[in-house]
């Protein structure tokens, strides 16, 4: 029974989209709970280590796994199996084999050195520190083994159309970090949270075996000479060749993630644990906004272009751009004013601290300014992306990980200073009575230079393809920005008379909560309530997104 469900094929694409949202939704929770767990048992001067160690895996992930898999074996086997199943399995058999040899050389070398790794991303941490991340590092290398077989099986199983077991794999995988907090951890302590990564890593992989098997797979090699490891394969080289500039966007990003991790590692213990539990939060919200939208009008874009519609192609990506600011400003907004409320409700137990609870907050108000500039890159990527254009986001990307470094140890210097901008920073984001909150630099940092990545990118696709008009785009976001400030308002007014007539303690989880979702709610219907009484266009479209979608005969 779970195997026929696991295998059903999914071949409506509004069922599909379907499937794909409700995993993101429910991958979004378990990650929620993932971090408030590792915030309330782990505390964060330990996830300080437990973060450290992941950034090395991760890249090797994103240059190795990630980058084919968007970029090449999706088309490359879909064109193979048109012409023939054998020639088909006998490209997915030669690229599992290459693929898993050079994962296990590349993560053997690095499991080997991982305490020089060690020394380069993490130069902060004390010896005794350094030596528990090396540890936890060379068991997280068997994760990218794992997972790179995982997401080559993922990709060929989108190609048959078996949406619903893809969708649950990134879910086992976060069920598996759960089942390390809980039952790895009581038992082998920090190094227990390397396992639960394994496990997610092995769950990712077994959900799917069944549905691949089913699907058709047969084992070949190629009759000429029964390579094991056929280089020559023409599949192989087109997919490497294919990855290439991909996966070097992707690791561009990751570079970042290090490079912050480097200096985060020199400042207050438990800064790396702080900037990146806020940062999830930040980055859950761009996910089920701004990746969703971009992903989705990127097929309809490529056509339009390939087409050689202009007036389509402008059409829209305008559609698009505007429908995810006024999403990403309603985000944002409530973000940054309700900030404290969601950490506490979030994060803000056990071994998670108070001062651990202002400084996140304050990071998640910094990241919440960036929110939409954020969100923005992702659509405007993949808008250079359909117009078969990857150079200039390649360099853009490149050119901000060096600004956002050098932002880093300014912003970083600047806080330390205790001068006037450390004054201005601890007033803003109520943090009085701590002296040490360096780690805002890094957060401050990111938002702006995600802020120029995005005006720099949207300057050069004007320039290039006078993509948007611009007395369009200005009336539109004018009407959002009130509706913005309205929204705004409103959560401050609601927020504030909660704790005035004394309806809501603050003392409880119950209350802040309460505090949380009335505020939110409140804002969020003033703002949508504005927008319809401003004539906004883009509330109308949301409407028909969210709610039409999936009524409509399939």
């Amino acid at each position: 029974m779970i195997k026929k469900l696991l295998s059903i094929q999914t071949k409506s694409v509004t069922f599909a989209s379907l499937i794909l949202a409700g995993s993101y939704l429910l991958s979004a929770f378990l990650g929620l709970f993932r971090d408030h767990f590792l915030a309330g048992r782990i505390g964060t001067a330990k996830l300080d280590v437990y973060y450290a160690a992941f950034t090395v895996p991760d890249l090797i992930a994103l240059l190795l796994i990630f980058g084919a898999i968007s970029a090449a074996i999706i088309p490359i086997f879909t064109g193979y199996l048109k012409k023939s199943q054998d020639e088909a399995w006998e490209y997915a058999s030669a690229l599992l084999n290459i693929f898993l040899a050079g994962l296990i050389l590349v993560c053997g070398i690095f499991i080997l050195f991982a305490p020089l790794f060690v020394k380069f991303i993490a130069p902060g941490f004390s010896p005794e520190k350094q030596a528990t991340t090396a540890m936890l590092m060379r068991v997280m290398f068997l994760s990218p083994m794992i997972l790179g077989i995982s997401n080559i099986i993922s990709g060929i199983l989108q190609v048959f159309h078996r949406f619903l077991v893809t969708a649950l794999a990134p879910v086992m995988y976060n069920v598996g970090i759960l089942i390390g907090i809980f039952f790895f951890v009581p038992w082998f302590g920090l190094l227990g949270l390397s396992f639960g990564v394994v496990l997610g890593a092995l769950l990712h992989l077994a959900i799917q075996i069944p549905a691949f098997w089913d699907s058709g797979f047969q084992y070949r090699l190629r009759q000429s000479g029964k390579k094991i490891f056929d280089f020559k394969h023409p599949g192989v080289v087109k997919t490497l060749k294919l990855m290439v500039p991909r996966s070097l966007g992707l690791g561009a990003g990751q570079i970042n993630t290090i490079a912050t991790t480097a200096i985060a590692s020199t400042l207050l213990a438990g800064s790396i644990g702080i900037f990146t539990l806020a940062n999830n939060l930040s980055n859950m919200i761009i996910t089920m906004t701004a990746v969703s939208i971009s992903t989705a009008i990127f097929p309809s874009l490529s056509l339009a272009y390939l087409q050689e519609s202009k007036m389509e192609f402008q059409r829209k990506f305008s559609a698009a751009f505007l429908q995810q600011i006024f999403l990403t400003v309603l985000a944002s907004v409530s973000l940054f004013l309700l900030r404290a409320q969601v950490v506490r409700v979030v994060l803000g137990n056990g071994r998670f601290s108070w001062i651990d609870t202002r400084l996140a907050a304050a990071c998640l108000g910094v990241f919440a300014i960036g929110l939409c500039f954020q969100g923005l890159i992702f659509l405007l990527s993949k808008t250079f992306y359909a117009a078969h254009n990857t150079r200039i986001p390649a360099i853009v990307s490149v050119g901000t990980v060096i600004f956002n470094i050098l932002m880093s140890l300014l912003f970083v210097w600047l806080l330390k200073s205790h001068g006037m901008f450390f004054a201005i920073a601890q007033n803003w984001l109520d943090l009085q009575g701590i002296e040490n909150i360096s780690v805002i630099g890094l957060a401050l940092a990111y938002s702006v230079t995600g802020i120029l990545e995005s005006l720099l990118l949207l300057f050069l696709l004007y320039k290039y393809y006078k993509i948007f008009r611009l007395r369009m785009l200005v009336l539109s976001l004018y009407k959002i920005v009130i509706s913005a400030v309205a929204m705004g308002g409103t959560i401050f007014v609601v927020r504030q008379s909660l704790i005035i007539f004394n309806i809501v303690q603050l003392q409880t989880f119950v209350g802040v909560f309460l505090q949380l979702a009335l505020s939110g709610i409140a804002g969020t219907i003033t703002y949508v309530a504005v927008s319809l009484f401003l004539g906004s266009s883009e509330v109308h479209v949301v409407r028909e997104v969210f709610f039409n979608k999936f009524t409509k005969r399939r």
